[in-house]
């Protein structure tokens, strides 16, 4: 029998509205599947298909080889070996990860520390990524690995590149040194380099200074992968583009040479092309290893780099700031010249003492100098011809002077972590002290004294121009690949000739005539000779006692107590190619050995002229050419 009587109209009306309305709900339903099944094949299907190839397919950064640092004859200074070393995957080890490395370790050394550094890895990353245990191996060492691998599950021994260092200490200081990524190297930098296992960036020097276009651009190698990101093949490989060489405008040869002329010193010295401003040598000991950092610094190499009172890990070059003592006497006699004091009838009585404001300023000759001009105020260093002249001179002029030689200021040198010094003036005093200048702290400024400081390169810097005549400023770097780094042509120097003519003559007789400071300690050799200025910083105030007993006083004192020893000088006389700076931490005795190891690098480096030598400098060109793909092999101390 019917569920209803078709007749009753009323009852088949109803069904018929709620077959409809179900029909038509089901439509809705289907065209919605319809439209998103629509959407994720057909507008979305391609970019669905990528991210399902993706789950199958992975690429994996790989390191391109690093670019190489050499100098200006084309020496290998940094470059790529090869980094014998050996890994371990956790689910290989079919006896347990500890075991594994107890394994290892009787075949390699292994220390504790590499243990529990190893098994933190290992727990922090997936059971079938390769952890390296130990690198840096030597052949040996991994010869020896090899042959009892088939005792050592889970073991695999692998060959990378790593950066080395082939003149170690003698050149960290211009090159720096690699080391791991840290976190603040990543701040503003996405690229996928970065996280590659093991890579190394730049964090000092040069490497640091020109760590991108070094670095070069990363490949990949395209891998399938499981579910679980295990690796089952490779599908294909870009080994990216090689890093870029940075040619230097080091001399190798002579850079050597200055680094083991200062020895054991806590020293700097800096040779200079007095034309073009091209840094041959610069060399601050001691050094260290920068392969050090490379493969691991030990707790007893940081121990001594960080404790020693002779400070290795400081570049005195560039961040080095010392009192200039009477090198800046050259920057006085300058502003006197300048100012119309100095004549030829220009003489200051030396008596050993100048007497002003009721204060005694002495002379490191405490006996006097006598009747000086300017001339013989610099041959002799007479620090109350400097007091009289700085006098009358006035801060003003002496501090537009010491600017004009480029002091007060970086000079701009591709290095990071150079200090500026100071030259002080009497807007610095007013804003730094709230006081107004004084007239013995013009006295004071007079023999590089007082608030007065600078850097080691500012010095060569300062005797480069004195030189040439020209605002030369130090350029370490010539060439970044093919692309030679534009450098304008050094503009003439804001002095008159005459007066760089006095200040010359007077150096040259500091050390090549008879009472000079320096005299004893020339280059004797016909057309090598050196003109110069010799300084004494002082690092504390001295007594009265002390003032008479001159450097017997100080060289029988504690090493700290000592004064700096600086020289600034440039060669030769006649023609001047080169300018240098010699400055010893508390060196100042009166045997001079600053002079003396300036004079011998003088003498080197006329004798290599090195400036007459033809470079190895790439042909280079106006615009950055792409890198090549693939792998890339208050009172003077005597004598001032």
């Amino acid at each position: 029998m019917p569920v209803f009587d078709k007749k009753d109209k009323s009852r088949y009306a109803a069904f018929t509205r709620r077959t409809l309305g179900m029909g038509g709900g089901m439509a809705v339903v289907f065209a919605v599947l319809g439209g998103q099944l629509y959407k994720l094949q057909i507008l979305d299907g391609e970019d669905y298909k990528v991210r399902a190839e993706d789950n199958r397919v992975s690429e994996r950064p790989i390191s391109p080889p690093r670019g190489r640092l050499v100098d200006r004859f084309g020496t290998e200074l940094a470059n790529n070996r090869r980094n014998y070393r050996v890994l371990i995957v956790s689910e290989q080890a079919t006896e347990g990860v500890a075991e594994a490395l107890d394994a290892i370790g009787k075949v390699i050394e292994l220390t504790d520390q590499q243990k529990k550094k190893v098994l933190g890895e290992i727990a922090a990353n997936k059971k079938f990524v390769p952890v390296p245990v130990a690198e840096n191996l030597s052949w040996e060492e991994f010869s020896r690995l090899n042959l009892h691998l088939p005792y050592l599950p889970g073991v695999q021994p692998d060959v990378g590149e790593t950066r080395d260092y082939p003149f170690g200490k003698e050149m960290v200081h211009v090159l720096g040194y690699v080391g791991s990524v840290a976190p603040e190297d990543m701040a503003g930098d996405d690229e996928r380099l970065l996280d590659v296992p093991g890579f190394r960036v730049g964090k000092r020097g040069i490497e640091k200074a020109f760590d991108k276009e070094v670095r070069g651009k990363a490949g990949y190698s395209k891998v399938e992968v499981d579910a679980h990101g295990r690796v089952i093949r490779e599908l294909g490989k870009d080994p990216g583009m090689a890093g870029q060489d940075v040619w230097l405008t080091l001399d190798c040869e002579l850079q050597r040479f200055a680094d083991q002329r200062l020895g054991d010193e806590s020293a700097a010295a800096v040779v200079m092309d007095v034309a073009t401003g091209d840094v041959l040598a610069l060399s601050s000991t001691p050094g260290f290893d920068p392969n050090w950092f490379n493969v691991g610094v030990t707790g007893p190499q940081w121990r001594e780099l960080t404790t020693s009172d002779y400070k290795p890990l400081l570049n005195k070059v560039i961040s080095g700031i010392y009192p200039p003592g009477s090198t800046f006497k050259t920057a006085v006699a300058l502003a006197a010249l300048e100012a119309g004091i100095a004549t030829p009838a220009y003489h200051v009585t030396c008596s050993g003492v100048f007497n002003f404001g009721g204060h005694a300023f002495h002379c490191w000759q405490h006996k006097g100098h006598g009747t000086l001009d300017i001339e013989g105020g610099i041959k002799n260093s007479c620090d109350v011809f400097f007091y009289e002249t700085a006098h009358r001179v006035g801060i003003d002029a002496i501090e537009q002077s010491a600017r004009k030689l480029g002091l007060g200021a970086p000079t701009g040198i591709e290095l990071p972590g150079e200090h500026s010094g100071l030259i002080p003036g009497r807007a610095w005093k007013q804003k730094t002290y709230k006081q107004v200048w004084q007239q013995g702290d013009t006295l004071s400024v007079g023999i590089g004294q007082g608030y007065v400081t600078a850097t080691p390169l500012q010095l060569c810097q300062q005797a480069a121009r004195i030189a040439s005549g020209k605002q030369v400023s130090p350029r370490l770097v010539h060439s970044v690949g093919s692309r030679v780094l534009p450098r304008a042509e050094p503009a003439k120097l804001d002095f008159t000739d005459e007066a760089l003519t006095k200040v010359r003559a007077g150096m040259n007789k500091v050390m090549n005539e008879p009472g000079g400071t320096a005299f004893s300690w020339r280059i004797p050799d016909a057309g090598f000779e050196m003109a110069g200025k010799t300084g004494t910083a002082q690092v504390r105030v001295y007594s009265q006692a002390e003032h008479q007993a001159g450097m017997k006083s100080n060289a029988s004192l504690d090493w700290k107590l000592r004064d700096h020893a600086l020289f600034i000088g440039f060669a030769p006389v006649q023609a001047p190619k080169y300018a240098i700076v010699c400055m010893i931490e508390h060196g100042a005795v009166t045997a001079h050995p600053h002079v003396q190891m300036a004079r011998d690098i003088l003498l080197f480096a006329q004798k290599r002229d090195t400036l007459g030598k033809p470079t190895a400098y790439p042909v280079t060109s106006a615009a950055a050419a792409p890198p090549v793909k693939g792998a890339a092999l208050v009172s003077g101390k005597e004598p001032g």
